[in-house]
């Protein structure tokens, strides 16, 4: 079979899974608003890679990492970020509070969001980029943490209009910054540092060297 073929078909499994869970995502949100309002995120990841079809599409760990990310997002956004429980989860699992054990005084799971693009979403930004034609190097691992912490800033500054432009209720739901007054500081940080290890991570793993190829000994070698 043909790596493009089969990447394809991996790309083809992707989407039916993630089109089962966006569904299973959707039925009943805490908030029908909210989760309509996040899930404008989706559309436009969306929307840029069927735009890039032609000239990009993404490798099978690029999509893995994006599909990863929009899954994290997607329980977000059923939930609304600052009522998501996986504390209510850990203690199922542990029968202890994580939230306890961590000495935390909000809902987090925005926090590993904000860390999880960073993280996850570096490395597909990187492949983009040398495709553009940005050559290996330096500036092809720093690239990445820069678009990663302006988009996030981009993304701050949308939550901040949204929130201004909506109801009390609604607007603090779509912001989810739970009264911390540098909630925005905070994530761009998390992100940037998602980021920089994915970097980091990336960096190491190219200059790692390649396995020696398996040389026929002597005994295979064919008769002159």
């Amino acid at each position: 079979m043909q790596p493009d073929t089969s990447h394809a078909r991996y790309r083809l499994v992707l989407l039916a899974a993630f089109a089962v869970f966006w569904l299973w995502m959707a039925i009943d949100p805490v908030n029908r608003h909210d989760w309509a309002l996040e899930n404008l995120l989706v559309l436009g990841v969306a929307a840029a890679l069927l735009a890039a079809r032609r000239h990009y599409r993404p490798s099978p760990t690029a999509a893995t990492l994006i599909v990863v990310y929009l899954v994290l997002h997607e329980i977000g956004a059923h939930y609304t970020y600052a009522k998501v429980p996986y504390d209510a989860a850990w203690q199922a699992l542990t029968g202890h509070s994580l939230n306890e054990a961590m000495g935390w005084q909000r809902n987090q799971y925005d926090r590993l969001v904000h860390f999880g693009y960073g993280l996850l979403l570096a490395y597909p930004f990187r492949e983009v980029q040398m495709r553009l034609g940005v050559r290996p190097g330096l500036w092809s691992y720093l690239l990445p943490i820069n678009l990663v912490l302006a988009t996030s800033a981009i993304y701050e500054l949308i939550e901040w209009m949204g929130a201004v432009a909506l109801d009390g209720g609604l607007g603090r739901a779509f912001l989810a910054a739970q009264s911390d007054e540098w909630d925005a500081q905070k994530d761009m940080a998390l992100a940037a540092l998602g980021s920089l290890l994915a970097m980091g991570a990336t960096a190491l793993l190219q200059r790692a060297p390649a396995p020696a190829r398996e040389r026929p000994s002597p005994e295979r070698s064919p008769a002159r």
